[in-house]
């Protein structure tokens, strides 16, 4: 059977390094850490996690509260921190709250005591949240708030990367159709979209109400946008401009020659929209990876870095055009 102290013989470190290694990478310069773990990829060793976990008086486990599962882009966080989990031989419980706070808070208080520490990713009801926990490591993901750790995406460098493809384009007037109003993302979103106007200087922008994050609030919206004369919008997500697409079809409208349409996120759904959807791109399922990098860390150490937020890139596709002439 291979021990770890065959591990640290043929990687030429101490025991411990190879624990250190293997239980928290982000401890272990990368030189030595690719030597302990091709040794151990050499060997077949497979760390006793249950023992390590026993010894340390944890769980061995983490959760995960998303609002919605069904949600292209929380399922693509969930795979990401899964994987991760996994990859540190940790079991993660994923909980999804439908969108309902008072599911949320059960959710939170159920998980508390199972496991080392949770992910809550876009919580609905924060500040209720987080009672529950009673000073249990928490990581946030998608929201922020003061004195808690998280990891977050730069919704206003996506907004403006998004107004000023639309500009160029010719839009002098773009409306954008929101999420849930709960939602920190599309606060952060509204607030960017604001910002990035004022910069710009010569386009208005028309913002328009809560929608749901899914195809029937982008068929909601696509009236309320048509009303708005604005040549272009900006949706909350992939899900309402699919929805908003699919509402201006049945009206005689098309895309893009009569209404320009950006979406966020870059689900699976943007490039099998008809037509593809232009829209903003993060690596959700990196955001995933990192949330459980940053527990770890915390439930490990007491604490953990400062984090930069995730770059927003944008994807141009077939849904934008420059505005047909009147």
């Amino acid at each position: 059977m291979v021990t770890v102290h065959d591990v640290a013989r043929v990687a030429g470190v101490s025991i411990s390094t190879v624990s250190r290694a293997l239980a928290t990478p982000e401890r272990v310069a990368a030189p030595t850490r690719e030597r302990v773990t091709a040794a151990a990829r050499e060997l077949g060793y497979r760390p006793n996690r249950a023992a390590s976990v026993l010894r340390a008086g944890r769980s061995g486990a983490l959760g995960l509260v998303v609002p919605d599962l069904a949600n292209p882009y929380f399922a693509a966080v969930a795979k990401g921190a899964q994987a991760r989990a996994r990859e540190r031989g940790l079991g993660l419980f994923v909980v999804d709250s439908d969108e309902d706070e008072d599911l949320e808070v059960e959710a939170v208080a159920g998980l508390a005591t199972q496991t080392d520490g949770l992910l809550l990713c876009s919580p609905r009801a924060v500040e209720r949240s987080l009672v529950p926990l009673d000073g249990r490591p928490v990581v946030l993901v998608n929201q922020q708030l003061d004195g808690v750790p998280s990891v977050v995406v730069d919704h206003a460098a996506g907004m403006l990367r998004a107004l000023e493809h639309l500009r160029a384009l010719g839009h002098r007037r773009v409306a954008y159709a929101g999420g849930p109003a709960q939602s920190w993302s599309d606060r952060r979103r509204r607030a960017g979209l604001e910002t990035a106007a004022r910069a710009l200087g010569d386009v208005d922008t028309v913002p328009l109400g809560a929608f749901r994050p899914q195809l029937e609030g982008g068929r909601a919206a696509a009236d309320l946008v048509v009303a708005s004369g604005a040549t272009a919008v900006i949706t909350f997500n992939d899900l309402i401009a699919v929805g908003l697409v699919e509402r201006l079809r049945s009206r005689g409208l098309a895309v893009p020659d009569d209404l320009s349409v950006v979406g966020c996120d870059d689900a699976y759904v943007a490039e099998l929209a008809s037509p593809p959807l232009t829209t903003l791109r993060v690596d959700l399922r990196a955001l995933g990876r990192g949330a459980v990098d940053h527990l770890v860390a915390l439930v490990g150490a007491g604490g953990v870095p400062e984090v930069p937020s995730l770059d927003v890139e944008l994807v141009v596709r077939s849904s934008t055009a420059p505005p047909r002439a009147t």
